[in-house]
Formats: C-alpha cells, sequence, structure tokens
C-alpha cells in the first residue's frame, strides 16, 4: 500500500454538447456512491465548450468529483487563435488538465517539449497536469517500448519540479490499446509503470517518484478495472470510451464493490 490517492480520469474526447453532458454528469451522480469516491479522486474532461456547464452542476449540487480539461496552451493570453489558456481554466475551477495525449501528438505535431511547457503552465497556474506518455504496436513489436516511454517522461517533464510531486500525474497509454478493445495486460502496465518509477527516482530522487501518481489508460472498463487497480505502480486510469456511460464509468469507479 502507498500514499498515493487513486485517480479515476474520464476523457470524454470531442463528445457530448453542454446540454449532453449535463444529462450524463448527472446520471453519473445518480450511480455513484459515497463509498465509491471516499479515498480517492474522481475527474471528468469535457469538451471546452461544456466546461462551465459541468462546473456549475458540480458546485450546486456538491457532487465529489472535480472538473478536467483536455488540454491548454502553455502561455497565459495572447494571439493563439482556438487556443485556451491555463488561467482561463482556473477560474472554471478546472483541478486538472490533460497534456500529450497521444491523439495531440499525432494529429497536432505536439511534441515532447511542447508538453513539458503545457505541464509547466498548469503547474503554474494551479492546476495539475495529466503527462500523458506511450508507445504505438509498431515501436512494441520492435521491442523498444521501454525506451521511447522513458525518453518521453524525459522530454516531457523537462523542467517540471514541483514542491508536492503528488501534484504531478503520469498517464500511461500505449497507442495501440487506445479505442481498439485491445489491452495491455495488467502484468504489461505493471511493468510500464514501474519502469517510468524508477525513471523518475534516477531523475528527481526516491521521494518524488514515490509520490507521482502514474495511471494506465487504454481500453479500460468495467471487465479489467481490478485486475489493473491491483498492480502495486499503477495509481488509476484515464478512461476513455467508456467515461462516456455513466454506469460503466460509474463501475469503473466503484471497482472495490466489483
Amino acid at each position: 500500500m502507498t500514499d498515493r490517492t487513486p485517480l479515476v480520469a474520464g476523457n470524454w474526447k470531442m463528445h457530448r454538447d453542454h446540454l449532453e453532458a449535463i444529462q450524463l454528469v448527472q446520471r453519473l451522480a445518480y450511480h455513484l456512491t459515497e463509498e465509491d469516491t471516499d479515498g480517492q479522486e474522481v475527474t471528468v474532461h469535457p469538451p471546452f465548450t461544456a466546461l462551465r456547464s459541468v462546473q456549475t452542476l458540480i458546485d450546486s449540487d456538491r457532487l465529489r468529483l472535480i472538473l478536467g480539461a483536455q488540454d491548454c496552451h502553455p502561455d497565459a493570453e495572447g494571439a493563439h487563435t482556438g487556443d485556451v489558456s491555463v488561467p482561463m481554466l482556473a477560474r472554471l475551477a478546472v483541478g486538472y488538465v490533460i497534456v500529450g495525449h497521444s491523439e495531440r501528438r499525432l494529429h497536432h505535431g505536439e511534441d515532447d517539449a511542447l508538453v513539458a511547457r503545457k505541464a509547466r503552465a498548469a503547474l503554474g497556474g494551479g492546476l495539475r497536469p495529466i503527462v500523458c506518455v506511450g508507445e504505438g504496436q509498431a515501436v512494441r513489436d520492435a521491442g523498444r517500448a521501454e525506451e521511447v516511454v522513458l525518453a518521453q517522461v524525459r522530454g516531457s517533464l523537462e523542467g517540471v519540479e514541483p514542491d508536492d510531486p503528488a501534484r504531478v500525474v503520469v498517464a500511461y497509454e500505449p497507442v495501440w490499446a487506445i479505442g481498439t478493445g485491445r489491452t495491455a495486460t495488467p502484468d504489461d502496465a505493471q511493468a510500464m509503470a514501474a519502469a517510468i518509477r524508477a525513471e523518475l527516482a534516477e531523475r528527481s530522487g526516491a521521494a518524488f517518484a514515490a509520490g507521482v501518481r502514474i495511471l494506465y489508460g487504454g481500453s479500460v472498463k468495467p471487465a479489467n478495472i481490478r485486475s489493473i487497480m491491483a498492480q502495486p505502480d499503477v495509481d488509476g486510469v484515464l478512461v476513455g470510451g467508456a467515461s462516456l456511460s455513466a454506469e460503466d464509468f460509474a463501475l469503473i469507479v466503484g471497482h472495490r464493490r466489483l
């Protein structure tokens, strides 16, 4: 057992308008019990257009959920059409922000240096970054998964040295398992999480490494959540498609009762 607080994060990606988002959160709240959220954090990451609506619902109904965003710009303001800054998110009581998701890396050309800038901006603005790393199928088949992922960890956390390591979250998401129905085995998830923690220890010391939470992401669902969460170095999950179902996401959050 560790002192790291488990984190279950639901990434909605580009799904649900603001009205649908309200309905989804209401259904999720209906299915969750106080026992489900005790001792762990649960975040929902709707699209930018739904953040205000979800924030208002969480606040007014005093839901035991934390609002998260899917991305941020590294600058506080400027001529960045279509982007959203950390201060803007902070004003909406956003607590966590995903940076470096594989889809941003692949489709928007984001590299480790930009991800690190976003992570530093999030920390500087009072948000907690969920820094995503992961390898593609070809890399894994070539036996280079650990090499590539650890290089991403080093590059994506460049200059990231918060006083409290619990403010940093690393999400390991093997690209070949995202939205494909394929899932890394629990042993695969544990092996990579342990390698990431060892890299963090070498980089910033054992105390830092022990405090950083490491999530697994990639086709997480109720059927595999318990085996994933049983791994000693896996501190939570980053859930994609299953987070769009209130019933499935509630089962994932309530995995201790399954």
